[in-house]
């Protein structure tokens, strides 16, 4: 709880990226340069397009699961064993406030060349971020449902390249 003032005080926008995480499969992360989002495929190559946690009716990936955004501060406070625990497994880390305030359900994100938008589901931390993190951070991202200290999930609107570094602009 005492880290929560300056979780909450990091910027509302313009963020740059700092960590890109390519998922090909379960359990495995490529820190990559850039990647490439569809609408279509999400970002193809990634599990999304074969086994996504979250399905439509007809077998495909929910498009509100296709990326992951994780706050810098956040990540900072939990994975505190960079050598032997393996990263969370987001798209991106960035410094950014992830508040339903600041980034309510809808609203777009223009990140590269792509435009992103809030998924309406919620990040509430799985049983593998308990195993990893332990459970006082597990508990500590699922008690404060609007802050979103477990980060957000996108879908993609517009297609486009997102690379390390790029600034994570919230459009108004």
């Amino acid at each position: 709880m005492a880290a929560l003032p300056g979780v909450l005080s990091a910027p509302k926008t313009g963020s740059a990226i700092e960590l890109l995480c390519f998922r090909p499969g379960y359990g495995e992360r490529r820190f990559v340069d850039e990647l490439k989002v569809t609408k279509a495929q999400g970002i193809p190559g990634e599990r999304w397009g074969t086994a996504p946690w979250l399905k439509l009716p007809d077998g495909s990936g929910h498009p509100g699961i296709q990326v992951s955004i994780l706050p810098r501060r956040v990540l900072d406070l939990v994975w505190r064993d960079r050598e032997d625990v393996i990263h969370p497994g987001d798209t991106f880390i960035c410094d950014l406030d992830m508040t339903e305030i600041n980034l309510p359900e809808g609203q777009l994100l223009a990140v590269g060349t792509a435009v992103l938008r809030v998924s309406e589901v919620w990040n509430d931390a799985c049983a593998k971020w308990k195993v990893r993190y332990g459970e006082a951070a597990f508990d500590w991202v699922r008690a404060h449902r609007d802050l979103r200290l477990r980060g957000i999930l996108c879908s993609i609107v517009e297609d486009g390249v997102i690379r390390l570094g790029d600034a994570v602009e919230v459009l108004r």
